[in-house]
């Protein structure tokens, strides 16, 4: 392990999307455990620092604007130079690289191997890290902990707080998530309604969570519709509460999404519908960590408390913007996924819930 001074001031930079603010946490907890005293806290776009609410290794963020200016950059930079023991930037893009190298007496960043870029950010920190390529994001992560000497811990820590009371059914329910945020992740708009009775059939009350924006509530509306006895919590909830609501959740139901990577790390029994994108890479990471990694493609793999379904077509998984190769595509994969299908993950799901509760299948 490197050394660092006692009671060590260490930053993390995540300046990414939601989702990998949430596979960031690993490290964090992985640093908290190998420096109980040290004072660690993160750097992150401003619209993601809501995913490290109440998280308990960390003792502060720094929120940046996602689109910041020059005058906000140099700025950030003068604030943060050589104010830390140790910065570590979790991606390889010029500006967290800079800003690590900037406010670290040690700083660790992964980086290409090629180019005279590579070769300049190689300069830049003290501990360059070779960019994995093929492997899950939290693997990424925790081969920073490897690359510094610190002992692993694989744990996904979901943002903390509880929800209102009078949000959470008093008889047991679900919670689907249909809208991801790019067209190509969409699941069909008859399947969702299909599987909306299908979980009804079964018990549950049906709750529906979703962002604030007007084209995603009108998504939304477009694919429930005529769906009776259902309530919508879209625009509703933090992440905390998301966290919450899902997790005393008998099942829940989202497409590749970051509040489906949510559902699992809060201990959710997670039905994942995955289409162009590799789980190898981007599946859900189950309570307590992958002790078999996802494989490529399969009808439904499952994976703790996670169950992942795919229509595993021969050109599955593609890693592409759906068929049509740009945001707004379809995806046949997904276009041709059966509700069927879905409910028997489900199915396979909720009875693994009852089997925890005691309850005879």
């Amino acid at each position: 392990m490197i050394e660092l001074p006692a009671r060590p001031r260490i930053l993390v930079i995540a300046l990414r999307r939601i989702g990998d603010v949430l596979l960031t946490t690993p490290l964090i907890r992985s640093l908290r455990r190998a420096w109980p005293d040290a004072q660690i806290e993160a750097l992150v776009f401003a619209d993601t620092a809501g995913m490290l609410k109440g998280n308990p290794d960390l003792d502060g963020v720094i929120a940046f604007p996602a689109r910041p200016t020059a005058g906000q950059s140099a700025k950030l930079a003068s604030q943060l130079a050589k104010r830390y023991a140790l910065a570590i930037s979790t991606q390889s893009g010029d500006r967290p690289t800079f800003f690590a190298a900037i406010a670290g007496r040690v700083s660790v960043a992964p980086v290409g191997q090629g180019g005279a870029m590579g070769a300049l950010k190689r300069a830049l920190v003290t501990h360059a890290v070779p960019v994995a390529s093929n492997v899950h994001r939290v693997e990424e992560m925790l081969r920073l902990a490897d690359a510094i000497g610190v002992p692993r811990v694989a744990e996904l820590v979901a943002p903390q707080g509880g929800v209102r009371a009078d949000l959470i059914p008093a008889q047991p329910y679900a919670v689907i998530h249909p809208a991801p945020m790019f067209h190509y992740k969409r699941w069909t708009s008859e399947g969702w309604r299909k599987l909306v009775e299908g979980l009804r059939q079964r018990g549950l009350k049906v709750l529906v969570t979703g962002g604030p924006a007007p084209a995603e509530r009108a998504y939304l509306d477009e694919v429930l519709g005529v769906a009776p006895d259902v309530t919508r919590l879209d625009g509703v909830l933090a992440w905390h509460e998301l966290v919450a609501l899902t997790g005393g959740s008998k099942v829940f139901v989202g497409p590749d999404t970051s509040v489906t990577h949510l559902a699992a790390a809060s201990g959710a029994a997670t039905v994942a519908l995955f289409g162009p994108t590799d789980p190898r890479l981007w599946g859900p990471w189950p309570v307590g960590g992958l002790t078999q990694p996802w494989a490529a493609a399969g009808t439904i793999q499952r994976r703790g408390n996670v169950w992942l379904v795919q229509n595993p077509l021969p050109c599955l998984p593609c890693q592409l913007e759906g068929c049509d190769r740009h945001l707004l595509s379809h995806s046949q994969c997904l276009d041709e996924l059966s509700v069927a299908q879905v409910l028997a993950a489900a199915d396979q799901a909720l009875a693994e819930r009852r089997t925890e509760s005691g309850v005879t299948v």
